[in-house]
């Protein structure tokens, strides 16, 4: 299904004939895989200038690890990291650009900042006011799920459903249209095991039903490595692999660290599916 996805500062991106890509720029001294590669300004947008050379659409801004374990930081402390290289990219034009926060305040900023898209990893449920700072900007807002901090359902499509049905409710009610809604489950957050990742993924289609589209963040996951066998900065083939499955079975959009990879192996994805509609449609 085609969807327009209408963003801050007047911006949309169309979703469903062609994989969108969404580069991960995490500006931070500790996160799992590419910890203090990019936490200074210049280093940071070079490397968003290089995923968007690859193919990004959009580049994702982080400055808080959401990696289990990783240290807190406070909002000064995000913000400090994150606004100086929104303002950037934003100057330069190159992509879309998205922040990653769970906090209402960084977002509000972020998006005066020229940011398009706020990616709340705690699905609008840590700080619900994130919610009014989308509606207000007419940001696009990604909605993630997350096993973590509460008893999750054993069944991890019922689970998907019953989170992100309150996530939904809260950004309802603080007006963000659903035009303006991409959904995420979550790859990794408080899914112990490689078996329930796999599962969620074998199952990922069902999410459809929800009538949103649909981001994945498998990239240099744990229960990739497990796999494959390799370390985290080892995983970009195993990733690549998750994306072309999970857009066979109906993904929009990837957050992925190894943009080339990701984009080519969609690519043939996307080339299958446009042919294999054109053989379905009637002569």
């Amino acid at each position: 299904m085609n969807r327009r996805w209408q963003l801050a500062h007047g911006r949309h991106l169309d979703l469903g004939e062609r994989s969108v890509v969404m580069g991960i720029l995490n500006v931070t001294p500790d996160s799992f895989s590419d910890g203090g590669l990019f936490d200074a300004l210049e280093l940071a947008v070079e490397q968003a200038s290089r995923m968007v050379h690859e193919g990004a659409a959009i580049v994702d801004v982080g400055g808080e690890s959401t990696r289990p374990g990783a240290a807190p930081v406070t909002a000064l402390e995000e913000q400090r990291r994150v606004l100086p290289v929104i303002e950037q990219l934003a100057k330069r034009g190159e992509a879309l650009i998205s922040v990653d926060t769970y906090r209402a305040e960084t977002a509000r900023l972020a998006l005066e900042y020229g940011a398009h898209i706020v990616n709340d990893v705690h699905g609008l449920q840590r700080e619900p006011e994130i919610a009014d700072e989308v509606s207000r900007a007419g940001a696009g807002v990604i909605i993630m799920h997350t096993g973590r901090g509460r008893e999750k359902l054993q069944d991890v499509i019922a689970d998907q459903r019953i989170f992100l049905e309150k996530s939904l409710e809260i950004a309802r009610k603080a007006g963000v249209s659903d035009e303006r809604i991409v959904l995420d489950p979550g790859f990794g957050f408080n899914k112990e095991t490689a078996e329930e990742n796999l599962d969620l993924m074998a199952r990922f289609e069902e999410l459809s039903d929800l009538g949103f589209p649909l981001i994945v963040g498998t990239s240099r996951k744990r229960f990739v490595g497990t796999v494959t066998g390799k370390d985290a900065a080892d995983r970009a083939a195993g990733t690549a692999a998750t994306s072309v499955i999970l857009r066979l079975k109906g993904a929009d959009l990837f957050r992925v660290h190894d943009v080339a990879i990701n984009v080519d192996a969609l690519a043939v994805a996307d080339a299958m599916l446009a042919r294999n509609n054109t053989r379905q449609e009637p002569r």
